[in-house]
Formats: structure tokens, C-alpha cells, sequence
């Protein structure tokens, strides 16, 4: 139901709601503690045993390393599973294809590397390499190298563990850079100096900020530092790349982790400046707002708690976007922030086009900024049905999402206030229901459709059949007849003549209302009470 769905956000920011692919949760054992123990760990996949078997009898090195092997330590689930492989990775993984009897093999063989999508997993094979980087670029010359050089290439520690398959090492953890401590420490750090590692491949940045995020761990002193320090390097990284990351973020089970994580290394000054600007407080006598940063990050956590919907995450982050351009004083009243609600939907539809986020993105975190202040205010103003009509046909489709964020954008210090605007809140998402299950406003226009208008007026398709259209849905929408074909049929017939008059006279086009109140002030007194405000 729309009330119980909304009620949710309430305290959300200090609970994690089971959601199916949630971030950051870990629903099955994990190894660590056997492999800080130094005992070999169990194989049970069946695919990387077969890929074992497979090493062992054309006598080669590969092994299990990376993303795999550091959530099969946590206990988190891994749909990737990569390989390096000591010698050939493009060779041994067409090998791999012809035993799994797939196709399907995706070569880079600049880099090394092949990928084979199989049974919903992606699998990928890596020669062990070195590599080198140029100044203006973050895609490597690489060569051939042995295991421990290519574990020392890895981005961070935890990602630079390796797993043997074969038979002679099954189950054997290598560790070279004490990538288990630092899953015991919950920290992220790089194996070699994290400032060449930065500056090397700058995407490594959002990396460091995003595992953090998603593991809910802590970066390493040394390691936060060398990212403020080559933060301005992300200016040479792709923005799709740097828009996946963001993205992965804000899908974790506490984005604000890594939001502020970006502020303050100055990481978001580079990529989300808009963003960074929310950060901070100023007064003015006994007037000061609250950091509109912070407030925003409580938001996207309420959001986070309740729904896995990254477009409703998306639209959290972006609702207050424009108060820093409308913040004003006004002596006696404060703080204001008139028209933050329009200006921040135009805003988003450039900072999403710069994003190269797609178009569904932009629109509905558009359409719930220009609204999110609309439900807050008809608590303030008194609920009227027609008011409460009008916000159901602007919301459309999207109104239990409008309202999960009007209700998680609810936020203050004083807990008294906070209850009080919650029951406010919750009495008008049950007026909502009433009208809405009494109006069936949802997708709302006009039962009387425009070629029946064109029959009964006998007029030709115009403007005047539109205005005719927009005369029925207000009077339905201002509660003067309900929302049935019969009820504005019998309506169109009332104002018709008075409205094809005027636009005889010429005077149509300038005063479709003053028709409307004519024609309503002539309509029966059962019609006009039939859904009274």
C-alpha cells in the first residue's frame, strides 16, 4: 500500500531494510579467517575447478586472483571470476571455451585479455603482465611477466590475492602485499606507492572511494592522501567510466560513505562540483541554515534504506542542487531558497547530459525535483481534494516515488519537529489514497476523448477540441463532476455552445475560463456536488 510503502523511511538511516540486490551485505560465510590461519581454502566452484583441471593438463600456471578471490574471503556473492595466467591468457582461454562449449570469446589482445560470458558468470583470463603508462593516457603498454609482478600491478591490496587451482596448489592463498590483513584491518591500500599508482591510471581514484563504499571499510592515511594529491587527474579518465563509478556508489548500502569520502579529498570538486557546493553553513545574526550537504546525504541514505531504484538514488542526490544559486537573506525571515525546485530540474538536465547519463535518469529525477516540494506544502496549506487531484495527475506513474522522497527529505535536529511533520505527512498520503481510490486519477485525461468532442460540436481537429479536452479535466480535477465518461459527457453538452459562441465571436481563444465558470454555474447542482474539495 502507498502509506506503508512511504512510512518506511522513517529512521532508515540507522537500519538496513532486506533488499534484493543490496550492496555491502554479506549473506554467506566467508574464508578469511582459515586463510589468515594459513589453511587452504575449499574449491567448490564447479567452473574453476574445470579451469583448474583443464591448467593442470596442459602444464600450466593460473590461478583464481582478484575480485573473486577477495569476495569469496567475505563471503559476498561474485558474478566475475578472474584468471591470470602464467604464459598465453588469450590461447588458454579459447581452450577454456572449446571445454565449456561455448562460443562466445571476447579478445583484447593489446591488453592480454579474454572474457567469456558463461551461465549468467563472465569469466576472464589475464596474462600475467607489467605495465607502463604515459602521462597523458591511463591504457598501459604491457608485457609478459610472473605472477608476483602482475599481483603488483593490482589496483589495492585486497584485490591482489591469488588463489590456486591446479591440483599441486589447490586452495593455496598468495599474499605478497598482506592483502588479508588489510581485509581483517577493513582498509584499502594500494601494494605499491599509491601516488605512481594514482597518477598511473587516475580511475583508480573512484576505485579506492567506491570499495570503501560497497565494503564499508577505511582508506589508508597514505593512500587518502595520494588522492587528493592526483585528484585532478580524473580530467584525462572517460566520463562514462568515471559515470559507472559514481553509479556503483550510489548503489551501495550507504552511498554517503563515498560521497563524503569525495569531499573530503577534493574529488568531488572535480567531478560533481554542483554537488560540492551544497557542503557548508553560514549564518547571519541568529539565522543559519542547515548544511545542505549534509542534509542531502541523509536523504540518499533514507532512499538507499527503502529502494535499490538507482533513479530514485539519483534524484535524492539532485533535489536541492540549485539551493546554493537561490540562497538569499531576507531580514526577519532568514534563509530562502525560492525557486530552488525549477531551477534544480534545469539544472539536472545538464549535469546528466554531462554525466552522459541516459535520458530515463534525467527525466525522473527532473520531474521529482520540480516536485518534491509540492506534498510538504499542501500539509502546510490545508488538503483539499483538488489540490490532492492535481499533484496525483502531475506525479502520474512516479507518485509512491515522489513520496518516499518527500518523506525521507523530512529531516531535523529537534525530534519533536520531525514527529510532528511525519504525522502531517502520513494523514496526507492517506487523503492521497482516499482520493485516488475514489478518482482513479492515475494516467489522467479526459474521459470524453477528442473525436466524440468533434462529433457532438461538429467542429473540425483544432485548438478548439483541445480546449474543449482541457474545460472537462479541470472541472473533474476542481471536483465540480467526477471522473466518468457519462458525468463530462453531460458537462461537454452544458458548455459547448457558450465555448463555440465565444469562438464564433472571436473571443474564444482568450477565455476558455470564464466559459467554464458559465457553463459550470448552469451545470446541476447533483453534478457540482458530486466531489466536493
Amino acid at each position: 500500500m502507498l502509506a506503508e510503502r512511504t512510512r518506511k523511511t522513517e529512521g532508515s538511516e540507522n537500519r538496513a531494510l532486506p533488499k534484493t540486490g543490496t550492496k555491502g551485505v554479506q549473506p554467506r560465510r566467508g574464508f578469511l579467517a582459515e586463510a589468515v590461519a594459513g589453511k587452504r581454502l575449499p574449491v567448490r566452484h564447479s567452473v574453476v575447478r574445470r579451469v583448474g583441471e583443464l591448467a593442470d593438463e596442459l602444464g600450466l600456471e593460473v590461478y583464481a586472483v582478484g575480485g573473486y578471490v577477495r569476495d569469496l574471503l567475505l563471503g559476498r556473492p561474485s558474478k566475475d571470476i578472474d584468471f591470470v595466467v602464467v604464459g598465453d591468457g588469450i590461447a588458454f582461454a579459447r581452450k577454456v571455451a572449446r571445454l565449456l562449449r561455448t562460443r562466445t570469446v571476447i579478445v583484447y589482445e593489446r591488453f592480454g585479455t579474454a572474457s567469456i560470458p558463461y551461465r549468467g558468470y563472465n569469466l576472464e583470463f589475464v596474462t600475467a603482465r607489467s605495465e607502463s603508462y604515459r602521462e597523458d593516457s591511463r591504457k598501459p603498454e604491457v608485457r609478459q611477466a610472473s605472477l608476483e609482478t602482475d599481483l603488483a600491478r593490482r589496483d589495492f591490496t585486497i584485490n591482489a590475492i591469488a588463489l590456486g587451482i591446479r591440483r599441486s596448489d589447490l586452495g593455496k592463498i598468495i599474499d605478497p602485499f598482506d592483502g588479508l590483513g588489510d581485509l581483517q584491518r577493513r582498509i584499502i591500500r594500494t601494494p605499491l606507492d599509491p601516488v605512481e599508482t594514482f597518477h598511473d591510471d587516475p580511475l583508480r581514484i573512484l576505485r579506492a572511494i567506491r570499495f570503501a563504499t560497497q565494503l564499508e571499510f577505511h582508506i589508508e592515511r597514505r593512500t587518502k592522501e595520494a588522492i587528493r594529491s592526483e585528484r585532478e587527474r580524473l580530467r584525462i579518465v572517460s566520463q562514462e567510466r568515471i559515470t559507472d563509478e559514481l553509479l556503483k556508489i550510489l548503489g551501495a548500502r550507504r552511498p554517503s560513505i563515498g560521497f563524503r569520502l569525495m569531499a573530503e579529498t577534493g574529488v568531488l570538486d572535480v567531478i560533481l562540483p554542483e554537488v560540492s557546493a551544497l557542503r557548508g553553513v553560514e549564518q547571519i545574526g541568529r539565522y543559519h541554515h542547515k548544511d545542505v550537504f549534509e542534509h542531502t546525504l541523509k536523504v540518499l541514505d533514507r532512499i538507499a534504506a527503502v529502494s535499490d531504484d538507482l533513479r530514485l538514488r539519483y534524484a535524492a542526490l539532485m533535489h536541492d542542487i540549485a539551493k546554493p544559486r537561490t540562497k538569499a537573506f531576507k531580514e526577519g525571515v532568514g534563509w530562502t531558497f525560492h525557486g530552488h525546485d525549477e531551477i534544480g530540474a534545469r539544472m539536472i538536465r545538464d549535469i546528466s547530459r554531462r554525466l552522459k547519463l541516459p535520458n530515463d535518469f534525467s527525466r525522473f529525477a527532473e520531474k521529482l525535483t520540480r516536485l518534491h516540494l509540492r506534498p510538504i506544502a499542501l500539509v502546510e496549506e490545508g488538503v483539499t481534494d483538488s489540490a490532492i487531484r492535481r499533484l496525483i495527475v502531475q506525479a502520474g506513474d512516479d507518485l509512491e516515488n515522489l513520496l518516499t522522497l518527500c518523506r525521507a527529505d523530512i529531516t531535523s535536529r529537534n525530534p519533536q519537529r520531525v514527529r510532528r511533520h511525519l504525522a502531517n505527512f502520513d494523514r496526507l498520503v492517506k487523503r492521497i489514497q482516499e482520493v485516488e481510490e475514489k478518482d482513479r486519477m492515475r494516467a489522467f485525461q479526459s474521459p470524453v476523448r477528442g473525436d466524440v468532442i468533434m462529433k457532438v460540436c461538429n467542429i473540425p481537429p483544432g485548438p478548439l477540441v483541445g480546449k474543449l479536452k482541457k474545460m472537462i479535466e479541470e472541472a473533474i480535477l476542481d471536483g465540480r463532476i467526477p471522473n466518468e465518461y457519462d458525468a463530462a459527457y453531460e458537462y461537454l453538452l452544458q458548455i459547448k455552445d457558450e465555448v463555440l459562441k465565444q469562438a464564433e465571436q472571436g473571443a474564444g481563444g482568450n477565455q476558455p475560463a470564464d466559459a467554464a465558470e458559465s457553463a459550470a454555474d448552469a451545470a446541476p447542482a447533483e453534478n457540482a456536488g458530486s466531489q466536493g474539495a
